[in-house]
């Protein structure tokens, strides 16, 4: 009896899978040849290996945008089964932490100590424990109240949140992508924990009530790249927290009502814009690229309608494919941009090409277009019974 009940569980499970991808080729699947989700893979990771260092505080350390990039070429290895690029990817970084360890970012800021995420990342992939040990420190100290810490720092850290925090959106990816890998490579719940509740107070902070966010409390601009901070960071801690946490529904409810709100914004190429309710503004390509990887993740879980969803980030992805040039350069970058309340300093920003903030989140899109690598990884579980 006991064997008849697990065959129709294993049969139904695979059953909803099968629906699941078939839902999901609809969208992601079948693209036009120049947007293959592998190939422009292979061109942005191969691209970033040779490439310079992209420093932060005055040429000292490494600059959080290439971590992201570091990250999504490591992510992409390791769901196409890419040892090479896998074996290239840490080579750079054992040179770093070798040949050019004054570099390494030091622990006292969340856009430094976002770094942590590739070496829990390598650790993954090799299960190497020094790489362990040197996220770890990352991660812990974002909540590790140092000796020096300002007196705002100090009431932060008595609410029981990281002493880094800002209330800037750029943040919601920094912490909550460190705090995730750490909880991903120890199974300790205390780290998406502490991560899911500082999510909620940026939500309460910063989030309007037509979805999106202000840079800062003080900048009442709904700047696109920030933005895109959020939907990732929110789109992340959904993929990782356990749903009985009671925070859960409201990072889900936040996410759903952005995602509402940039469905309604997207311009008729498929881009949004550098100022996301600006008409008049540029389309952007770093805000678009993050915008389409969360809402590729929203319908892939079942967090948002696939029907409803799906033909956007699908219409998303083609039109930022084309801003890739043949050196496989990202185009139309804001450059970094701190938070200023002033309107047309936003129209101002420059763009540039090739820089971190671009080609990172186009490789994000990417580690989950690649819905068939996933499929088979559940299906080949489910027939070995391995459920």
């Amino acid at each position: 009896m006991r064997c008849v009940v697990n065959f129709f569980v294993t049969v139904g499970l695979f059953m909803s899978i099968v629906q699941l991808a078939s839902a999901q080729k609809n969208y992601f699947k079948d693209l036009p040849e120049n947007c293959s989700p592998e190939k422009v893979g292979a061109i942005l990771s191969r691209n970033f290996i040779p490439s310079k260092h992209m420093w932060y505080g005055k040429g000292k350390w490494i600059h959080y945008a290439e971590v992201c990039t570091w990250y999504g070429a490591l992510r992409y290895a390791e769901i196409t089964g890419d040892k090479q690029l896998a074996g290239q990817l840490k080579d750079r970084f054992d040179l770093l932490v070798t040949m050019e360890k004054s570099h390494l970012p030091i622990m006292d800021h969340v856009d430094l100590n976002v770094f942590g995420c590739i070496p829990l990342e390598l650790y993954k992939i090799t299960k190497d424990k020094k790489y362990l040990e040197m996220g770890l420190s990352y991660a812990d100290t974002q909540w590790t109240l140092p000796a020096n810490a300002t007196p705002e720092e100090k009431a932060w850290a008595d609410k029981g949140l990281s002493w880094q925090t800002r209330l800037w959106i750029d943040d919601m990816f920094m912490i909550t992508i460190l705090q995730a890998q750490a909880y991903h490579t120890t199974g300790k719940r205390e780290y998406m924990d502490r991560a899911v509740k500082e999510m909620v107070v940026y939500l309460d902070e910063l989030q309007r009530p037509n979805g999106l966010f202000y840079h800062a409390p003080d900048v009442p601009y709904f700047w696109a790249r920030g933005n895109g901070w959020m939907a990732v960071g929110m789109a992340e801690l959904l993929l990782s927290t356990p749903e009985d946490n009671p925070n859960h529904a409201r990072i889900l409810e936040g996410y759903r009502l952005m995602m509402k709100s940039l469905k309604d914004y997207q311009d008729k190429s498929g881009m949004w814009n550098q100022l996301i309710d600006k008409a008049d503004c540029w389309p952007e390509t770093s805000g678009s690229a993050m915008f389409t990887y969360a809402m590729i993740m929203g319908v892939k879980k079942g967090w948002l309608d696939a029907e409803e969803y799906g033909p956007i980030a699908r219409k998303a992805w083609i039109a930022l494919v084309p801003y890739i040039n043949k050196d496989g350069d990202v185009e139309e970058v804001c450059v970094g941009t701190g938070k200023k309340n002033d309107l047309q300093y936003y129209y101002d920003r420059p763009r540039i090409i090739g820089d971190y903030h671009g080609q990172a989140p186009m490789l994000w899109c990417i580690m989950h277009c690649c819905v068939n690598n996933d499929c088979r990884k559940i299906i080949t579980i489910v027939i070995s019974g391995q459920y």
